[in-house]
C-alpha cells in the first residue's frame, strides 16, 4: 500500500487515498458514552493515573471537529489558536468544538454548531466521514472527534471572542510521525508527558496533538 506521508502523493491522489483510508478505518458512527466498546483515548495513554481522577466524576461531554481540507498542492487540516482572554485553555491550538449541550441532537451536530459559531464555517460545506476514538481529557471531558472534509472553497467568518485565528497544517506533515514528540510539564503539582507536534511557530499539544495522533494511528500502514 502507497505511504500516506510519502512527498510525492499530491493533488487528487493525496486526497483520494485520504479518503479510502477514512471510510475502511473510521468509526462509522461515535460509540455513547456508557458504550463499553468506546475505549477512550486520552491523557491516560501516558499517564495511567489521570484515568482515577479523571473517572472520579461523571464526564462532561464534547464534540470537535477535525476539518481536512483538499488544497492542489495536497490535503491539510484546519486548527485554530484560541483567543488569549479566554478563561480556559486561551492561547492554545485546537479543532473547532465544545460543549455538547442538551439541544444538540449529537456529537455531530454539536461539532458543526460550535464550528459555525468559532470560524463561520457554514454546516453544508462540511461532508461527514467517520470518527475517532473519544479522547478523555485529564479535566474530564469525554471528547467526540468528528472528522469532516470541507469544501475548498469554503469561506470562514472568525469569532474574535473565542478565536484570534485559524491555519492549516498538510496532512503529510501531521502524519509523519517523525514530527511526533513526547514532551511534559508540571501540572498540579507532577511532571506530565502529553504529545507535542511543532510546525514552525506553531505548537500543537494536549488533547489536539492526541486526537492528530489517534488520526495518525488510524490511518496508518499496518507496518509502520
Amino acid at each position: 500500500m502507497t505511504d500516506l506521508t510519502a512527498p510525492q502523493i499530491l493533488g487528487s491522489s493525496a486526497l483520494d487515498l485520504f479518503l479510502e483510508r477514512a471510510r475502511d478505518r473510521l468509526r462509522p458512527e461515535p460509540p455513547g458514552p456508557h458504550d463499553d466498546t468506546s475505549n477512550p483515548r486520552g491523557d491516560h495513554d501516558l499517564e495511567p493515573d489521570v484515568l482515577e481522577a479523571a473517572l472520579s466524576r461523571p464526564a462532561r461531554l464534547a464534540a470537535v471537529l477535525v476539518p481536512v481540507i483538499p488544497r492542489d498542492d495536497g490535503v491539510a487540516v484546519l486548527f485554530t489558536l484560541r483567543s488569549a482572554h479566554l478563561r480556559d485553555h486561551s492561547g492554545q491550538i485546537a479543532f473547532p468544538g465544545g460543549k455538547i449541550d442538551p439541544g444538540d441532537p449529537s456529537a455531530l451536530a454539536a461539532a458543526l454548531r460550535e464550528a459555525q459559531e468559532e470560524i463561520g464555517l457554514d454546516p453544508a460545506a462540511v461532508t461527514p466521514l467517520g470518527y475517532l476514538d473519544p479522547y478523555l481529557s485529564g479535566t474530564g471531558f469525554l471528547v467526540t472527534p468528528v472528522v469532516g472534509l470541507v469544501a475548498p472553497d469554503a469561506r470562514l467568518s472568525l469569532n474574535p471572542q473565542e478565536v484570534a485565528e485559524a491555519f492549516e497544517v498538510p496532512l503529510d506533515f501531521l502524519m509523519n510521525v517523525a514530527n511526533h514528540a513526547l514532551h511534559s510539564r508540571e501540572w498540579r503539582g507532577r511532571q506530565r508527558r502529553y504529545y507535542a507536534i511543532p510546525f514552525g511557530e506553531r505548537y500543537i499539544w494536549g488533547v489536539t496533538a492526541g486526537i492528530v495522533r489517534n488520526l495518525y494511528e488510524r490511518l496508518r500502514d499496518a507496518d509502520a
